[in-house]
């Protein structure tokens, strides 16, 4: 009997796996098909390098804008709902045409910021694989899914051939969430008492600059650390048409991400505590732009700016829940609810890195000599 009930118990939770299934596929039946399609182009188009850089650039561009820079503008969007979306888009926009032009003037054509000049990734690709331009579309699949996933990771290790260059990118990005996340906890438990005295009623005029000042300032810092993921396809000097077709690209892709409001990754950040506040939002990019400034100037090694920023709304959110709740009860709620939510976060950024480490080891055989005599 008891056996028969068990039976019944894994059929039910297979039933409704297999609903789940296709309740997703019914719904992102047109999200599915342009996947496939993408597919079947990168299929195509491998063997022909010149073809399949730009193809794999403007994969990586897209699903960069889409995920990744949700981290430094969605709290920016969040608080400026109700501005028209061309006004947003063109001020980020020219931010990041203003950025990157100085970097290909100052370090002669390359935009990253001599991210790409690290060992493992300094020379450009002069052939790819399929799975080099698979990349980018599991990242697409994984933003739909509203997945924190670390572009630097899923991005960078499929084209880097040392396995050090790896290591070196995950320690310091994982620093950076550990960083970020203490940081947070001390940053909102000193500002608590004054966010309960000043942050109320309707936010002044002023804040509103404030926080454009800051997101400009958070956004720009971003570029820095993250248009190596999107160049990563794209010779390390760029000439002047190259430049324009880069920086053309993403500028137009920013625009359709201010026009869909975030799409559906937006929702990691409007989830948090307040994050629609635009005093609030001003305080997390602030934060969030003098830890990533630190850590450019730190190193070139590139980093995930993914887990800085799950770090920081981790910590915010554990912050909040230890300053607000003054009664046992109401606490315990509010501390299961942010530990709910940074562990989201973090499970699904790891999937992501999981996902990053296994394309390497297929695809780059240094890598995988590197990491079996690590082993062994």
């Amino acid at each position: 009997m008891a056996k028969l009930k068990d039976q019944n118990i894994n059929q039910d939770a297979l039933s409704k796996a297999s609903y789940s299934l296709f309740d997703f596929t019914r719904k992102e039946k047109p999200f599915l098909i342009v996947i496939l399609v993408l597919v079947s182009v990168a299929g195509i188009i491998t063997p022909y390098t010149y073809a399949a850089m730009w193809f794999g650039f403007a994969l990586a561009a897209y699903s960069a804008i889409a995920n990744d820079s949700i981290q430094t503008i969605g709290t920016f969007i969040a608080s400026n709902q109700n501005r028209k979306w061309y006004w947003l888009w063109l001020f980020m926009g020219l931010i990041f045409v203003g950025t990157v032009t100085y970097s290909w003037f100052t370090y002669n054509g390359d935009v990253s910021y001599e991210r790409l000049q690290v060992p493992g990734l300094e020379v450009a690709p002069t052939n790819f694989v399929f799975l080099q331009l698979a990349a980018p579309i599991v990242l697409l699949v994984m933003t739909r899914l509203r997945m924190p996933v670390s572009t630097t990771f899923l991005l960078l290790n499929v084209f880097t051939y040392k396995a050090g260059t790896i290591v070196s990118v995950m320690q310091k990005s994982f620093l950076g969430y550990l960083l970020a996340f203490f940081i947070a906890i001390i940053v909102w438990f000193v500002l608590e008492k004054f966010v309960k005295t000043y942050l109320k009623g309707e936010a002044k005029p002023y804040w509103y600059v404030l926080q454009w000042v800051t997101s400009g300032t958070l956004w720009a810092v971003w570029i820095m650390q993250d248009a190596a993921n999107i160049a990563v396809f794209l010779p390390r000097q760029l000439n002047v048409w190259e430049f324009i077709a880069y920086a053309g690209f993403v500028f137009i892709g920013l625009g359709f991400l201010f026009y869909m409001k975030g799409d559906r990754i937006q929702g990691i950040v409007t989830e948090k505590t307040k994050v629609t506040d635009v005093r609030a939002a001003t305080i997390v990019d602030f934060v969030y732009a003098v830890i990533l400034f630190y850590f450019k100037i730190m190193s070139n090694v590139p980093m995930s700016t993914t887990w800085v920023f799950i770090g920081l709304l981790g910590g915010r959110e554990l912050s909040i829940a230890l300053a607000k709740s003054r009664k046992l009860k109401k606490r315990r709620a509010r501390l299961v609810r942010a530990y709910r939510l940074a562990k989201k976060d973090v499970v699904r950024a790891m999937i992501g890195l999981l996902v990053s480490l296994i394309l390497a080891l297929i695809i780059n055989e240094g890598v995988r000599k590197e990491m079996i005599d690590l082993i062994f």
